[in-house]
């Protein structure tokens, strides 16, 4: 009997196909490489007195100062405190959107239907930042469309846009309307994976909707919720720089100020770059320890996980 032997890794080297797929894969490699973790090497500068034209190696070291200011510094503080209380609310009310979402395109039957459904609720993730803030003060604003329909019924108009109360609750729901389209996508796959037979025979067998969606649907989608709630977590002291930066000045810092905008003025506007980089690299220790704490808790439950 003949024996094709495919193209691939022989211990001689690429070969063929292989070869070509690696080569593909260069420049995205490359791109993470440079920007993601060659730039890890700039965090030297938070264990630095900073100045440009005396470069990276040139700037004189301050040791822990940096850190030593920032946990003395109470904008800092008011930051990471507004930054956690958008992060809870964004896991608490944005993360099951996209499930609930994607199980209610998965339970309709007209495919003509769910494909429509599916184009507009992703049709939101494709608009900028820019437009999204533009186009809930044109409605919710001072003079937007809401407080101009309740100024001509004779009712009391509201400020929700310029509201520091309110500007928590606001940037949550413009992520839902932004986003929750687009985490559908992950949710859908993992649901067309589900074997129709075991909600034939969980019917059978008398189980209601919630029955089925319990006992059949969950089980097979847990491992996707847990990876991307893990995912999350890793992410959560990063709620939307761009977002946050454009209504900052409608609510004040005090409502809006973010660990990311906190760097930005910090060290872009004011120069104090060391200062800066201690703050970033506070975020990314926290989140990197928060993906090791959420995969361990992950393993314990019998999930897979980020990694083993």
């Amino acid at each position: 009997m003949a024996v094709v032997r495919r193209k691939g890794f022989h211990g001689r080297g690429l070969h063929g196909r292989s070869r070509t797929l690696f080569l593909l894969m260069l420049p995205g490699l490359a791109y993470f490489l440079l920007f993601h973790y060659g730039a890890l090497v700039g965090n030297v500068i938070a264990f630095k007195e900073y100045v440009p034209f005396d470069g990276l190696w040139g700037s004189p070291w301050t040791g822990l100062a940096n850190f030593q200011r920032m946990f003395e510094d109470g904008a800092f503080w008011a930051s990471v405190l507004n930054t956690l209380w958008i992060a809870v609310l964004q896991l608490a009310f944005y993360f099951p959107v996209p499930l609930a979402l994607a199980l209610l395109l998965h339970s309709l039957t007209w495919s003509s239907v769910r494909r429509f459904v599916q184009s507009v609720a992703y049709l939101p993730h494709f608009i900028s930042w820019v437009i999204v803030v533009a186009l809930f003060q044109q409605v919710l604003g001072d003079t937007g469309l809401l407080n101009s329909t309740l100024s001509g019924a004779g009712l009391h108009t509201v400020d929700i846009i310029g509201n520091p109360d309110a500007f928590k609750p606001l940037v949550v729901a413009q992520v839902i309307w932004k986003d929750a389209g687009w985490g559908t996508i992950i949710f859908l796959a993992a649901l067309s994976q589900v074997d129709e037979q075991q909600y034939e025979a969980a019917a059978i067998d008398g189980a209601g909707p919630w029955r089925r969606f319990w006992h059949v649907t969950l089980p097979a989608i847990r491992p996707v919720i847990v990876l991307l709630l893990i995912m999350r977590l890793g992410d959560i002291l990063s709620v939307g720089f761009e977002q946050m930066l454009l209504q900052r000045d409608a609510v004040g810092p005090e409502a809006a100020e973010i660990i990311d905008t906190f760097v930005y003025y910090q060290g872009i506007v004011g120069g104090d770059y060391g200062f800066a980089a201690a703050a970033g690299l506070f975020k990314g220790v926290i989140g990197a320890l928060l993906v090791y704490a959420a995969n361990k808790v992950a393993h314990r439950l019998g999930e897979q996980g980020v990694y083993k």
